[in-house]
This record gives structure tokens, C-alpha cells and sequence, in this order.
């Protein structure tokens, strides 16, 4: 009766086992905890596309600066040339188009707490943090300063400031930004989830969140 129990335990932990961990546990006969974190060589951390990736993030970040300020600073100047909901849109439609045209080659992560996320989860080397948030910063300085130059003289760009308590606007952020990242993250890290539709949702999430606390 022993005999005939042991396989099914050994069977029970690769079938529970995280999804990201399977490929070397299923590789590897050996039970201590290296099996859950493979060594990586330089190319892994380093790879030679390091600088396309980046270059994408800039990119990305740019246009997602530039559309969502830019229609958020035509709304502050003249609400007839844009509604509030005119904005929400926009800015979620920026975002679904960035992570289809983007995604496959950098991630689009577009924002420093979505690529501090995924390294926090293991789904993004540490190591090149620092790449990202230097071409994010870097994309949306870029975009502030066209703005204020194709814009001028408008002097706001896209910039809001609570109409209530402060402590109201402190829950809504957690709330709104607990709702943005847990949707980014379920759909871009689980391998369950459709890929196909996470631009879609993504973008569906910043829509939301900006109709309803922008």
C-alpha cells in the first residue's frame, strides 16, 4: 500500500506546482530549492536586444505621455474640443495600442511600478530595472516637453488635482492603482490568461479607472 501511495504524492506536487517553476522541476530529479531558481548566463540577463527593448519603452512611454496629457491639457483648456470621457478613451486606447504594437518586443511595461511588479514576481530580471526606468523617465520627459511646446501657452498639461478630502482622494488611488496593477499583472504573468486580450483589458483598466477617478 506504500508502494503504490509514493507516486501519486510525487505527481501531486508537479501537477500544484507555480507554472513558471514547472519546466525545471520537471527537469531536474533533485529536490533542493535550486531546482525553483535556474542559473542564468550573462546572455539571459544582458541579451542583445537589450537596447531594442529599451528603445521600445521610450517609445512606448512617449506616446502614452503625449496622448494622455496632451488630451487631458485640451480638456482643462476647452472642454468643447474634448469631453472627459474623450480622454478616459484615449487614454485607454493609447495603451491597448502600445502593449500590441510594443508588447512582443519590450513587455510595454510604460510605467516604473509595472516593471518593479514583474521583477518583484520573478517575471522580470532585476538586473534590468534600472534600463527600464532610465527609457521610461526618459520617454516621459521627452513627452513633456513637446507638449509644453506644441501647446503653449497652455500652462496645465494634464495636470489634476483633488476636488475633495484629501483622504478621499488618498482610498480612491489605492483603490484605482490596486485595480491597474492587479489587472496588468493577471493578465500579462499568469499563463492561464489570454494574451491575446491583454491590451485589451489592460487598456480597458486604465479607461475605467480614469472615467471613474480622473
Amino acid at each position: 500500500m506504500a508502494a503504490s501511495t509514493a507516486p501519486s504524492r510525487t505527481n501531486s506536487r508537479v501537477n500544484y506546482s507555480n507554472e513558471i517553476h514547472d519546466l525545471s522541476t520537471v527537469q531536474s530529479v533533485s529536490a533542493v530549492p535550486s531546482v525553483y531558481y535556474p542559473e542564468k548566463s550573462l546572455a539571459d540577463i544582458f541579451p542583445p536586444h537589450l537596447l531594442k527593448k529599451v528603445i521600445s519603452e521610450v517609445v512606448a512611454t512617449f506616446l502614452l505621455v503625449f496622448v494622455t496629457c496632451g488630451a487631458a491639457s485640451i480638456y482643462g483648456e476647452d472642454m468643447k474640443r474634448i469631453s472627459q470621457l474623450g480622454q478616459s478613451v484615449a487614454g485607454g486606447l493609447i495603451v491597448t495600442v502600445m502593449i500590441y504594437a510594443t508588447g512582443h518586443i519590450s513587455g510595454a511595461h510604460m510605467n516604473p511600478a509595472v516593471t518593479l511588479s514583474f521583477a518583484c514576481f520573478r517575471h522580470f530580471p532585476w538586473i534590468q530595472v534600472p534600463f527600464y526606468w532610465a527609457a521610461q523617465f526618459t520617454g516621459a520627459m521627452c513627452a513633456a516637453f513637446v507638449l509644453r511646446a506644441v501647446l503653449y501657452p497652455i500652462e496645465v498639461l494634464g495636470t489634476t488635482t483633488p476636488t475633495g478630502p484629501h483622504w478621499h482622494a488618498l482610498v480612491i488611488e489605492i483603490v484605482v492603482t490596486f485595480n491597474m496593477m492587479f489587472v496588468t499583472c493577471a493578465v500579462a504573468t499568469d499563463s492561464r490568461a489570454v494574451g491575446e486580450l491583454a491590451g485589451l483589458a489592460v487598456g480597458s483598466a486604465v479607461c475605467i479607472t480614469s472615467i471613474f477617478a480622473g
